[in-house]
């Protein structure tokens, strides 16, 4: 495609994105119940695109130009595509985030002043390997009312496509162009440029790739570059259960930004711990490193200071020893991506000091770090993950794809009445109140 295809495409999202707004819950819900029916009837289709886009990243992957990790990503099995029908319906059922009213107040008698939850407009995605971003960010930008537009990796070519026609033509009811895909380099410099088109940016890859993305465009940029992050076992742990946390925080999906990248033990149970959660990891095959300390207790590689610094998305581990929680949320504000965090104690002063000391957008108490997920935070599904601390934190979903507007209704008042010497005082006072149109003149 040309640059002018990229902005036409742009454009009829901009002119959709504005049609979209307008369209009521129901009938963006039977939409996205009509893209969860289109991806159950052409099952075997989609299959057999994954399937090509498979064989070209194994071939790759011999190559070592591509990581086992994206390879699984990338894969779509019947169990998979059951789960993003379900994913699509379960965004359906949330409640609608639009036209919600966030504040009320009163300025004066018959001057009332509504805060409203509205779209944010056109949202650009750019993602890499996993299909089933494609089908989760349109189904949560339609949910709340966005034009989006999608930028997937080469490798999942073929999957994307078919993903994006079963999606356009499932809601052919809706504005047309209110779904983009494009594909090519070029068209995501185009896409860069479009700052007066396009209202913001979501990415999600690399640190090399999302700071590429910062630094060439103008357009708000909201995501997360690495998922580096850690559990920390402290002296007051239930180490049985421990045991279960930071070997599900590692093996269930290795290849995923929530997954453990380094486990931090106190030293006052390392001794007892480390031994049987080296074993049950090198049972399946876990690469382990570990500083110092470590190793002096088990048999494992040398971690390198890059470790501490990395993010495997595989089944690779760093161990360091911690003399105290104090030392561990230093080492987790020094080292991690401020993605999510999570300390196992039965100790709750300790927990709290971990959970307010670290920076990051989750930390939890006695849990796996893989339920830092839109899914699992009952949000519906999630756009990606954001760290930084502006707009939306944590699993961006359907609240994270909202912003809002003051609308104002009135009987006539003028700005003329509250200046000057006779100024009329405003009453500013808030109140539970929904806005609807027109409310006033309607009473």
């Amino acid at each position: 495609m040309t640059e002018y295809d990229t902005e036409s495409q742009v454009t009829d999202a901009q002119h959709a994105a504005l049609r979209l707004a307008n369209v009521d819950e129901a009938t963006r819900d039977a939409a996205l119940e009509s893209i969860a029916d289109a991806i159950r009837d052409h099952e075997g289709e989609i299959r057999e695109a994954n399937a090509t886009d498979v064989q070209e990243a194994e071939a790759m992957l011999e190559r070592g130009e591509y990581t086992q990790a994206l390879v699984d990503r990338l894969k779509l099995n019947d169990a998979k595509l059951e789960s993003i029908a379900e994913m699509v319906e379960s965004v359906a059922q949330q409640d609608d985030p639009l036209g919600e009213t966030l504040a009320a107040r009163e300025l004066d008698a018959d001057l009332e002043l509504y805060k409203v939850a509205v779209p944010i407009g056109v949202v650009g995605t750019i993602f890499e390997s996993r299909p089933d971003a494609l089908v989760q960010i349109a189904a949560l930008a339609l949910k709340s009312g966005n034009a989006v537009i999608l930028k997937g990796g080469s490798e999942a070519s073929e999957s994307n496509r078919v993903l994006y026609e079963l999606i356009r033509e499932a809601t052919a009811e809706l504005p047309d162009g209110w779904v983009q895909l494009i594909e090519a380099h070029e068209e995501v410099d185009a896409l860069l440029e479009m700052d007066d088109k396009v209202d913001l940016l979501m990415p999600r890859g690399s640190s090399e790739f999302v700071s590429y993305i910062q630094n060439n465009t103008q357009i708000p940029v909201l995501g997360h570059t690495e998922g580096i992050c850690h559990v920390y076992v402290d002296e007051a742990a239930d180490l049985e259960q421990a045991e279960e946390i930071a070997f599900d925080a590692k093996v269930q999906y290795p290849a995923v930004c929530n997954a453990v990248e380094t486990l931090l033990v106190d030293d006052s149970v390392a001794e007892t711990f480390l031994p049987a959660i080296v074993e049950r990891y090198e049972a399946v095959g876990v690469e382990l490193r570990g500083d110092e300390a470590t190793r002096e207790i088990v048999d494992v590689g040398e971690a390198t200071d890059d470790d501490w610094d990395s993010e495997y998305g595989d089944l690779e581990l760093s161990i360091k020893v911690v003399s105290d929680v104090y030392e561990a949320v230093e080492h987790v504000n020094a080292h991690g991506s401020k993605h999510t965090e999570s300390i196992v104690t039965e100790d709750a002063e300790t927990a709290e000091l971990f959970m307010t000391g670290i920076d990051a957008a989750s930390v939890f108490h006695n849990a796996s770090t893989r339920f830092a997920d839109g899914y699992r935070y009952g949000l519906g599904a999630e756009v990606g993950i954001s760290t930084g601390k502006i707009h939306a934190r944590g699993p961006v979903g359907l609240a994270g794809l909202t912003t809002y507007k003051y609308y104002l209704e009135g009987d006539g008042q003028l700005v003329a009445t509250y200046a000057g010497d006779d100024a009329r005082a405003f009453t500013h006072e808030d109140f539970d109140g929904e806005w609807t149109p027109g409310r006033l003149a309607d009473e």
